[in-house]
């Protein structure tokens, strides 16, 4: 199998951390000598505190504090044993009290994480299945990836999709005892709810499903005793329901609880819950702290400060709605989401917030999907009703400043997160003064600042012409050719070929649309040039090829799962460097920011899932353009090139080598050329071109590092018609049949460049005469007979072609999905094949 360089998911998320770290939104470091819950002072200056996610401030109540303190001077810092063996003196009070507040027996855990990994293990018995909501926390996706271990099969649906969930359901019907579904009561980035009641109504349809809900952001702010959002709709916890709760976040202590009604399950649990066994218990100041926490939701204060919270939740609600700010799930949780889409248009308003004096939380890939980023705002009853005034008055006025600053616009934002209201378009040129008074009125001297805001002028260019098509054959040939004409397949005739190869409406998956773009100055200097398809791509293109070994077996079902509409630079077909832009002119950015705001009207009137801007080498100022719009950085494999041909003996081409490689090509690969007759080819007989697919096919199937569909012969029958392209056949000799063993499809670029675009071998055959080695050659051998200056070796294999001289070039690409759904997906399979094979 060819071997490629996948994409590392940690480089990704570290590439988009690092990003907001250099922005100064993330990493930072809280510097008061006491903290009072209201405000925070970073690098030296006061902010109020709408981060949290202690809603009811009970991290700050003094009874709590003083419990904690007491627990220390009695029984120390900790009781460094596991609650298997002995509990210390405060659990027994603690367990009795979470008994009173929900009515059921808990277990008490550490936190929620480890709570996770002890009881989803026990739960979950080897004839069950597990659906998981693709926004369940990841606490609770991390313990199920021990499931697979044992077979378990581990389901994933898109946010809250019904529909989906019941095919799911469906599916394992046959197939498992008890089918789990698992999600948050309430989703800790938008603030919006599970759907308990619908979930409920499916359960009384579906006997074996049962749910397991993790609430830690539904506890203590809602419910009767705060037993949180999902006792909230529930009353009772049915016997199919397990319930996670926490008792840190709002609760104000640390660690978590379970909840289910099953007594045999709770032992169970308690007996052999992983962390429960092996881990250490709860410091006694936690469970203290937990346990005056628990006397305050046990009397009648808890519905005090729930309602409390709410009416500071519906001031602030009805601030916002009387604004145009895209708020996204607008409820009557304490999280609210502003959404931005572009991480720049993030990273500037938390500026200007922080600036203001108002702490708030990016909301950044991968908790949301890179263009759905956005601000998450949470309240608690330490912000009070003037500075939450105030917040919203900054809120409004700084969020069109910020979407001028970086490119971004209301309906770009409206647009990435389908709100599809119709919304008054924020002035952005009018000057306004910021409301001083206000912020004079609910700002502790301590906190005030003097700000001056400038005129923020915008300079609108119009020196860029663009020319947009959907054929190639509406851009001069001459002028495509010049700049882009000496790149792998796409030079103009290469294009024309594509074009009429890809029209296959019999066939989805081969049928695409193309979309030309060419960006001149005034004066007609070309300062940018691309083309895009739109077409089906498997979600598992890149992916390891363990990944699409699984999905291939689904696919055998369904052809089309797991694939993709996707707005691609380039082609499924083509590789290499895409895009021409014209780095040394003055408005090369300009050009690009042209481009994208172009393909992003397209991506949104085509309702593509995903857009891939590829092939790109690794350039800096191209990455902080990209990554500012809303696009991951991944990993593309290398791609191979030889650009001196102009040898004129093998013996010399040898020479060229280095010794190791020379050593190589001397002993694995010239002495087997005389086992081959050598044919080429500018066009194959009917028999010649079945022959050649079937290799072709060959080659495709054992080789998923690339996954892509297998084209149908048709591509074939019209690459033969086609001037542009040869054929280098080897057949076998000594044999009674002297068999076709091998073949090179081939592309000539202009007068320049040489591209062995795919490949076909009988594997009967490949190692015993270095077959794949050979072709390689031979590719190298005719792009010197025909004088090309340049061999397009493209991706896979590096290895191999290396010691052929050519010369490796990292690529990355940048993509833009509507939902992490697909790679989330795929990054569970990828941990159940590591499981599985022990790594």
């Amino acid at each position: 199998m060819a071997k490629i360089k996948h994409n590392n998911f940690i480089d990704t998320v570290d590439e988009v951390i690092s990003g907001a770290k250099k922005e100064g939104v993330l990493h930072l470091y809280v510097e008061d000598e006491v903290l009072n819950g209201r405000t925070l002072q970073i690098r030296g200056k006061k902010m109020f505190h709408f981060g949290t996610t202690g809603y009811l401030g009970l991290e700050q109540d003094n009874r709590l504090k003083e419990a904690a303190i007491t627990a220390i001077q009695k029984y120390g810092t900790q009781f460094p044993l596991s609650k298997t063996y002995i509990s210390n003196p405060l659990y027994s009070e603690l367990e009795n009290k979470i008994e009173a507040m929900y009515g059921i027996s808990p277990i008490i855990t550490k936190n929620s994480t480890l709570g996770h990994l002890a009881v989803i293990p026990t739960v979950v018995r080897d004839e069950d299945g597990v659906i998981l909501d693709h926004q369940v926390h990841w606490s609770v996706q991390n313990a199920c990836q021990l499931l697979k271990i044992r077979g378990i099969p581990v389901e994933m649906i898109r946010h809250s999709n019904l529909d989906m969930l019941e095919d799911k359901i469906k599916f394992l019907t046959t197939r498992c005892n008890k089918i789990w579904y698992m999600a948050d009561g309430v989703y800790s980035m938008f603030g919006d709810y599970a759907p308990i009641r619908e979930l409920m109504e499916l359960c009384k349809k579906y006997s074996q499903l049962h749910l397991y809900f993790d609430d830690v952001h539904g506890m203590s702010w809602k419910g009767k005793n705060g037993t949180g959002y999902v006792l909230d709709i529930l009353k009772e916890l049915p016997e199919n329901v397990v319930l996670f709760g926490t008792l840190s976040k709002t609760f104000g202590a640390s660690g978590a609880t379970l909840l289910c009604t099953d007594s045999r399950l709770r032992e169970k649990i308690k007996n052999f819950g992983g962390p429960l066994t092996f881990s250490a218990q709860l410091e006694p100041a936690s469970v203290a702290a937990a346990i005056a926490s628990a006397d305050i939701h046990l009397s009648p204060e808890i519905t005090s400060l729930q309602c409390d919270l709410s009416e500071k939740i519906e001031y602030f609600k009805s601030l916002l709605e009387k604004t145009t700010l895209p708020m996204i799930a607008l409820n009557n949780s304490p999280v609210f989401f502003l959404g931005t889409a572009m991480p720049l248009t993030a990273y500037k308003m938390v500026q200007r917030l922080f600036n203001e004096g108002f702490y708030v939380n990016p909301a950044i890939y991968p908790a949301v999907p890179i263009k759905n980023t956005g601000i998450r705002t949470t309240l608690s009853r330490h912000n009070q009703k003037e500075e939450i005034k105030a917040l919203v008055e900054a809120m409004e006025y700084h969020y069109p400043k910020a979407l001028e600053e970086s490119g971004n616009s209301l309906n770009k934002v409206n647009t990435a997160f389908g709100i599809m209201e119709t919304i008054l378009p924020i002035e952005t040129h009018k000057k306004k003064n910021f409301p001083s008074d206000v912020m004079k009125k609910c700002v502790p001297d301590d906190l005030r600042q003097t700000i001056t805001f400038s005129e923020e002028n915008v300079e609108i260019k119009t020196d860029l012409v663009l020319q947009y098509e959907t054929s190639i054959e509406k851009i001069n040939k001459k002028n495509w050719n010049e700049i882009l004409g000496r790149r792998s397949t796409f030079d103009w005739e290469g294009l024309s070929f594509l074009e009429n190869a890809f029209t296959n409406p019999n066939y989805p998956e081969n049928n695409w649309d193309f979309h030309y773009y060419v960006i001149k100055d005034k004066n007609g200097i070309p300062v940018l040039a691309t083309f895009f398809t739109y077409g089906l791509w498997k979600d598992d293109m890149l992916a390891p090829e363990s990944i699409s070994l699984q999905l291939e077996e689904k696919r055998k079902q369904n052809p089309l799962y797991l694939t993709s509409k996707v707005l691609g630079m380039g082609s499924l077909f083509t590789e290499g460097n895409h895009c021409y832009i014209n780095k040394a002119h003055p408005l090369a950015e300009e050009a690009i920011m042209l481009l994208l705001e172009q393909v992003e009207t397209l991506y949104h009137q085509l309702n593509a899932d995903m857009v891939v801007l590829r092939d790109f080498e690794v350039d800096e100022k191209l990455n902080r353009i990209f990554h500012n719009q809303g696009f991951l950085k991944i990993s593309m494999p290398e791609t191979c090139i030889i650009e001196n041909t102009q040898w004129s003996s093998i013996e010399e081409f040898s020479a060229s080598l280095s010794t190791r490689s020379r050593k190589h090509f001397t002993k694995e690969i010239l002495p087997f050329e005389q086992a081959f007759d050598i044919v080429i080819k500018n066009h194959l007989t009917n028999e010649e071109l079945e022959q050649a697919y079937k290799l072709y096919l060959n080659v495709k199937n054992i080789n998923h590092a690339i996954n892509t569909f297998t084209y149908p012969i048709e591509v074939f029958q019209k690459m033969e018609k086609h001037s542009g392209w040869e054929f280098i056949l080897l057949y076998l000799k000594n044999e009674i049949s002297n068999p076709l063993v091998g073949i090179l499809f081939c592309y000539k670029n202009t007068s320049h460049t040489y591209v062995p675009a795919l490949i076909g071998m009988d594997y009967d055959y490949a190692k015993e005469f270095q077959l794949y080695r050979q072709l390689l050659f031979q590719a190298i051998k005719r792009a010197r007979e025909l004088n090309l200056n340049k061999i397009d070796f493209g991706v896979s294999a590096t290895f191999e072609k290396r010691k052929l001289g050519a010369t490796i070039i990292p690529k990355v690409a940048y993509i833009q999905a509507r939902d992490n759904f697909s790679m989330e997906l795929m990054g569970t399979l990828q941990n159940e094949d590591k499981t599985r094979s022990g790594n």
